[in-house]
């Protein structure tokens, strides 16, 4: 009997560990962070997306089957980025991992929006954007789409740290990149939200806003990390977005924002300085149904989950030893 997605992820609830993803007797990565387990090989890496989910800067329990989700969005849309940025996916190895080009990152992310949202709609509105060096309209309303694209970069923190806004000019400033660099960095940005922008619409979706992470690899910027995926993006239903709006209605969302949502709801503090209480199996359940659907929309693929458990799966790769 066919499986729907919410009874196979109700399934993986009943025997997935809500706190880890690999057993204690692994190898210690040699990079842990938030979500990703990343292992180093000579002049490449071998990037491991656990089940892992982060909000507010915190690990806060995991999602079943989630990395093999994002894992699929990330390789799918790094294929695509090729044409605009040089990336660093070499290929994807199994579900999970992906084999990729090793390389020093820039200690800033870029963050590009098309709506109005997130941590910028939860600014004072008089202030909104002065510490990305843009300025918004104050009057401007929930969920608006902006004329054009913004960019609000931020620093990089390490896993337990906090992201901080940082401006264009600060970037070169404070010598972390170039002016060169940063030039090439912010053309790619703007294109690969257009190419997603242009693509998402086509499924059905709106990309809301998104992150991208550059770095050196033998002197040359490439496209690190994940791109478009539902972690590191926003995506709306685009035929009901208009109507909701005109409503007062938050738009529908495929990401990772429904959880910040309840959470927030719960009393946790978005810039991260509060306890983020256990998942409970309803919410882990709801978000995976979401990243599915998201999974399938955009690759326009069926998403056929391994039985195999990952941690399985892992101990047959030589690179792990």
């Amino acid at each position: 009997m066919n499986q729907t997605p919410e009874s196979r992820i109700t399934e993986e609830v009943s025997r997935h560990l809500n706190h880890t993803f690999l057993g204690s007797d692994t190898p210690k990565p040699s990079y842990r962070g938030k979500v990703r387990d990343v292992y180093e090989k000579a002049n490449e890496l071998f990037i491991v997306a656990t089940d892992r989910v982060s909000v507010f800067d915190q690990v806060v329990g995991t999602i079943p089957l989630k990395g093999a989700m994002l894992t699929s969005q990330s390789s799918f849309w790094l294929k695509r980025a090729q044409d605009i940025i040089k990336t660093h996916l070499i290929e994807q190895e199994d579900p999970q991992i992906q084999r990729c080009l090793k390389a020093t990152p820039f200690r800033f992310e870029m963050i590009v929006r098309g709506f109005l949202t997130g941590s910028l709609l939860r600014e004072p509105a008089a202030t909104r954007g002065l510490s990305y060096g843009i300025r918004v309209d104050p009057s401007m309303g929930a969920y608006e789409q902006f004329a054009s694209p913004v960019l609000t970069p931020s620093t990089k923190a390490d896993a337990g740290l906090h992201d901080e806004p940082i401006t264009l000019a600060h970037i070169t400033d404070a010598g972390l990149a170039s002016q060169r660099q940063l030039d090439t960095i912010r053309d790619a940005t703007l294109a690969l939200f257009a190419m997603g922008s242009a693509f998402a619409k086509e499924r059905g979706l709106l990309l809301v806003d998104t992150k991208y992470e550059f770095g050196l690899c033998d002197g040359e910027v490439i496209l690190i990390d994940e791109i478009h995926t539902a972690d590191s993006s926003r995506y709306w239903i685009a035929n009901s977005y208009a109507q909701r709006l005109a409503q007062g209605l938050e738009p529908e969302m495929l990401d990772k924002e429904r959880l910040r949502r309840v959470l927030i709801a719960q009393g946790a503090d978005p810039k991260g300085h509060s306890a983020i209480p256990p998942l409970t199996d309803e919410m882990r359940i709801d978000l995976g149904k979401h990243y599915w659907k998201l999974t399938e929309t955009l690759t326009g693929e069926a998403f056929a989950p391994l039985e195999e458990v990952a941690s399985t799966r892992l101990a047959r790769f030589d690179w792990l030893s």
